[in-house]
């Protein structure tokens, strides 16, 4: 099975890094999904949920309060103006 790099940062810290089958947030004209060897791209998100599918099919939420998005081949990197994971939250 294909997969990609995943990293979701803030400036406090690293919140999440791992390989992933498909990756979901919202980008700023829509959401986006992003699956291996995607385009290259370089984008603002908005504020909202990452999902990060694992290559054992769980899922992995990602809340962020808007940032940039970095998408090439083989890593996707989520540089988060804030961030928290989903299991974190009440």
């Amino acid at each position: 099975m294909a997969s990609i790099h995943v990293e979701v940062v803030s400036a406090e810290s690293s919140i999440y890094s791992g390989e992933a089958s498909f990756i979901a947030l919202p980008g700023e004209s829509g959401e986006l999904g992003i699956l291996p060897g995607h385009t290259p791209l370089i984008t603002r998100i908005r504020p909202g949920s990452v999902r990060i599918e694992k290559l054992d099919g769980s899922e992995e939420f990602v809340f962020v309060a808007g940032g940039i998005l970095e998408v090439q081949p083989n890593a996707v990197t989520v540089l988060a103006d804030t961030a928290i994971r989903g299991a974190d939250l009440d």
